[in-house]
């Protein structure tokens, strides 16, 4: 079970392999270096290719702060958001894009790639990650909704009076 800090997202073991999965997927299918799952606050989920030596949790955390300040410029322009950003580096390149309005989905590639094919490639891994993310928040609704029914039916039974006697029996 992984709970990215600050956040209501828990993900369960099973949801945690099809992530992986489909970052493993993407990965290769991409020819990337490396794919990193990141929530919003900056927190990495998972990641799949060539990261060591890689500073990944200053890169979760610059990335979450990278699209944070890019949401700024797009409420400037009068946009929602620019849910997709690509810096692009003497040797290495950086996709950034935004996954079912929570989590932030960052590829590395190099000249063994095109931009052309990474955006191809994370198109498809997006719908996949967007499926993924829509089964975890029904799971966590229905969770919810079964701890708020049985919380109800426990405090329900108790009355005004046995409260009163908590407090008066000393």
């Amino acid at each position: 079970m992984v709970s990215p800090g600050g956040t209501n997202l828990i993900i369960l073991d099973e949801d945690f392999k099809r992530i992986n999965a489909c970052l493993s997927r993407l990965n290769q299918e991409a020819r990337s270096k490396a794919v990193f799952l990141i929530d919003k606050n900056g927190q990495l989920i998972s990641s799949h290719g060539e990261t060591a030596g890689l500073d990944t949790t200053s890169l979760a955390s610059l990335t979450a702060g990278n699209i944070a300040a890019t949401g700024g410029l797009a409420q400037l322009l009068g946009e929602k958001e620019f849910s997709i950003l690509f810096h692009e580096g003497e040797r290495d390149n950086l996709h950034i894009s935004i996954v079912a309005q929570r989590v932030i989905l960052v590829i590395i590639f190099d000249s063994r790639s095109s931009l052309g094919l990474v955006r191809l490639r994370v198109k498809k891994a997006a719908e996949d990650l967007t499926r993924i993310f829509a089964d975890i928040m029904k799971k966590l609704d229905r969770e919810a909704g079964q701890a708020r029914a049985m919380f109800g039916t426990h405090f329900s039974e108790i009355t005004d009076d046995d409260i009163d006697n908590l407090f008066t029996k000393g």
